[in-house]
């Protein structure tokens, strides 16, 4: 979990390298070596959020293989206590999942669109923020799962299974406010280009 955060920053930290000027062909490798990572979490993401889509539709009509899912996740005990808790909390590694990977797609088409010469674009600007909201998704859906599996001990769920899914949360919520903050530095850097545009 925490190699998607910090890749993400590492992504934003070269853009300010690149904004100014500083950047060499070690530096141009540094960007290449991001552009990779950024595909490899991507595909693990994508092969993660499919594999726990096709087990919640195969335990649908195959309610046999709960004790069995994705990455040996043993749900059995709360689907024969209550299904709908199941299915809740199923959800929320469902959400989380599918987000991460749309994430990671934006950062990707951010980093093949992204102009290296004239990095403040509006386009720039744009992804920087979506990718800010999706992580602060990311964040307060795994807030919310987190305070909702607290409860659940106490009417004899086990639990442990699924604090992996969702344990860095206030991580997520403090990257979108970095990154948030990045993208509106990045929107005030497009008003000034153009603002330069304009008088020149």
């Amino acid at each position: 979990m925490y190699i998607y955060c910090y890749s993400i920053i590492i992504c934003y930290f070269c853009d300010v390298i690149l904004t100014l000027n500083i950047m060499s062909k070690k530096k141009d490798f540094v960007f290449i070596a991001l552009h990779v990572i950024a595909w490899v979490i991507f595909v693990g993401l994508c092969i993660e959020a499919g594999a726990l889509v096709v087990n919640f539709i195969y335990s649908l009509f195959k309610p046999e293989i709960v004790h069995n899912l994705y990455q040996k996740l043993d749900l059995s005990q709360m689907y024969n206590l209550n299904k709908w808790v199941f299915f809740s909390m199923y959800s929320f590694i469902l959400f989380i999942s599918i987000l991460k990977a749309c994430l990671f797609y934006v950062v990707i088409m951010l980093l093949f669109k992204i102009n290296l010469s004239k990095p403040f674009d509006t386009y720039v600007a744009g992804q920087i923020k979506k990718i800010s909201y999706y992580t602060l998704s990311i964040g307060l859906i795994s807030y919310m799962a987190q305070q909702t599996t607290k409860n659940l001990p106490h009417y004899g769920f086990e639990i442990d299974a699924l604090n992996q899914f969702w344990a860095d949360s206030q991580a997520w919520i403090l990257m979108a406010a970095v990154i948030y903050v990045i993208a509106t530095i990045f929107s005030r850097g497009v008003e000034i280009q153009n603002e330069n545009d304009l008088t020149v």
